[in-house]
């Protein structure tokens, strides 16, 4: 009984370690994007920069056709060599070869949307702001250094896009801590342009959380449109229910 209080507890604080470890940042709200030419463009975005290192084993090549691709698309814009349309997404690099050069191997991204969900936003929200919170810092091995998951392994994929950016911090005394000093940001100073401006850049970004959203739940849309007929289906029950009931007692009385 005391292994299981104990394990509950443990359970209880995960989602504050989770939120702790990954330094609490305010999430920014992530545009709410469900048109295919948006998923199209985030699908591409996903192919070109996030492949490389991470898998979306969970996912098909040819899956891809429910967001309005065809098969000769797929094939000529989002395969490589080697691969085949009806091939799961998975990346070229072992998880081994990841943990040896980045000190920890890429997580699969197929659920990723989903499983980032928390009580300080939606896996949507923590990936649009994750994606535009990159800085350079020179203490880290990659030279990159994130926002919202301070001390990150991952570098920056998308820099070219975004350009490279310097997080600035001013030090303010901490009335919790006796006052003692802590680094507050204040906001981020490009340093060089990106082949992207800033509005452009967040638009990227919210194409690929986007496809990256419909990914982790393909049957999302259908589920939500069955949803709708569902209800409407049990409205017009629930109204022939009432007036059967109302007619059966009619006759009683």
């Amino acid at each position: 009984m005391k292994i299981l209080k104990r394990l509950i507890a443990i359970l209880a604080l995960l989602p504050t370690l989770v939120l702790a470890s990954e330094g609490g940042f305010p999430l920014d709200h992530a545009p709410a994007r469900t048109d295919l030419a948006s998923m199209q463009r985030g699908a591409k975005l996903f192919v070109n920069y996030c492949l490389n290192c991470h898998s979306a084993a969970a996912m098909r090549y040819n899956r891809l056709r429910d967001i309005g691709l065809t098969e000769d698309q797929i094939r000529n814009n989002l395969l490589f060599t080697s691969d085949k349309v009806g091939d799961l997404m998975k990346s070229a690099m072992t998880p081994a070869d990841g943990k040896r050069w980045f000190g920890a191997a890429p997580p699969d991204l197929s659920v990723i949307v989903r499983a980032k969900d928390s009580e300080a936003g939606s896996g949507a929200d923590y990936i649009y702001t994750y994606l535009r919170t990159f800085y350079a810092d020179s203490s880290r091995p990659t030279g990159w250094n994130n926002m919202v998951y301070p001390n990150v392994a991952m570098p920056h994929v998308m820099w070219e896009l975004q350009g490279i950016r310097n997080a600035k911090f001013v030090e303010e005394k901490d009335e919790h801590e006796g006052g003692a000093p802590v680094k507050k940001f204040v906001g981020f100073e490009q340093v060089t342009p990106g082949s992207m401006s800033e509005r452009d850049y967040d638009e990227a970004v919210a194409d690929l959380v986007s496809y990256m959203s419909w990914m982790s739940e393909p049957v999302q849309f259908k589920r939500r449109q069955l949803g709708t007929w569902v209800l409407i289906f049990l409205g017009c029950l629930m109204f022939l229910m009432w007036r059967l009931n109302a007619s059966f007692w009619k006759e009683v009385k």
